[in-house]
């Protein structure tokens, strides 16, 4: 579908043609398109916009990316859709891994997301000169297993998600989220659902649309790689992500209070 860049719904019509693009090619599964329209939903709410909370837990999030000793991007099939290089590029900003984790796990499916990366030239140079690690899709290195999570998620890399100190995990997984944090990890989400399982379990919760915040994070964490370690930490001090939470559901109470229909 060819989308005019005039239309007043270009982005959101862009994003939506991008999951069902990858839905045919067997890179995302039937239930991630419920979930991009779960999102979008959420979106309207804040106004589609990085609210002032969102960024501010972006910022914190950076900070915290930074600090980690082992900093792990997890993604899945609706975040390799609409944001593939902009997760390459924050990798490799930090230490360039990226776990492939999925929930509807299948051989075929882990074939077409490896066809994806491998396929687009700019990504696959910097699989084989090493400047990203993806992990999550060989057999024989993804066998380590996440505590009381029965899933097909729980299947992790040692060299990953099971060592990594801190989680970046783009959109709803609530689950997965839990268990990691029970694990004592860090977990950053980004989630436009302020109510899920995930946004309220996770350590820092960035409510904000994947492709708005991705490029933010790399800007900050570009940014904030010239600060020292007590300018980091000072930024992360008394980050408290139920305060926030409160605050983005306030901003959403009173903005539909005021809205003019």
């Amino acid at each position: 579908m060819m989308v005019p860049k005039t239309h007043p719904r270009y982005k959101s019509l862009l994003n939506r043609e991008k999951v069902v693009e990858a839905f045919d090619k067997g890179i995302l599964a039937k239930a991630g398109l419920t979930a991009h329209g779960r999102g979008e939903s959420f979106d309207y709410l804040i106004g589609e916009k990085t609210t002032t909370e969102a960024l501010h837990s972006i910022k914190v999030a950076s900070a915290v990316l930074l600090l980690a000793e082992n900093p792990v991007i997890s993604i899945n099939g609706n975040t390799i859709a609409l944001s593939k290089h902009d997760i390459v590029e924050l990798s490799e900003e930090l230490n360039g891994k990226i776990e492939v984790n999925l929930f509807y796990r299948t051989k075929e499916r882990e074939e077409n997301i490896k066809k994806a990366f491998e396929e687009d030239k700019e990504i696959y140079n910097k699989i084989k000169n090493k400047k990203i690690k993806l992990l999550g899709l060989d057999p024989a290195t993804t066998n380590k297993q996440i505590k009381n999570l029965d899933s097909l998620r729980g299947k992790v890399s040692e060299e990953g998600i099971y060592s990594a100190d801190v989680v970046l995990v783009p959109l709803e997984d609530g689950d997965r989220t839990e268990a990691l944090v029970n694990m004592g990890k860090t977990v950053i989400c980004i989630d436009l659902n302020p109510l899920s399982r995930t946004a309220r379990k996770s350590t820092i919760t960035i409510v904000d649309e994947l492709t708005r915040c991705i490029p933010l994070l790399t800007k900050y964490v570009k940014e904030y790689k010239q600060k020292d370690k007590k300018e980091l930490e000072n930024i992360v001090k008394n980050y408290d992500n139920n305060q926030n939470l409160k605050s983005i559901l306030n901003y959403i109470s009173n903005r539909l209070k005021n809205m003019e229909i």
